[in-house]
């Protein structure tokens, strides 16, 4: 399974409350940090949800 790695590069402050906690969802606790994960379905919606918040990278 291919695996994507997700960055925060934009703050949550001012962010609703439901991207907020997809953010920690992810792994995601401040601005800069990477995280890996497998690309599914779930992840890959929740990526969708804070687009806006995070850069992707896909990885072998």
């Amino acid at each position: 399974m291919a695996k994507i790695i997700v960055k925060q590069v934009k703050s949550q402050i001012n962010c609703p409350q439901t991207q907020k906690r997809t953010l920690v969802a992810l792994g995601l606790k401040r601005l800069g940090q990477t995280v890996e994960h497998d690309a599914n379905s779930a992840i890959l919606g929740m990526v969708n949800k804070v687009k806006h918040l995070v850069s992707v990278e896909e990885t072998k």
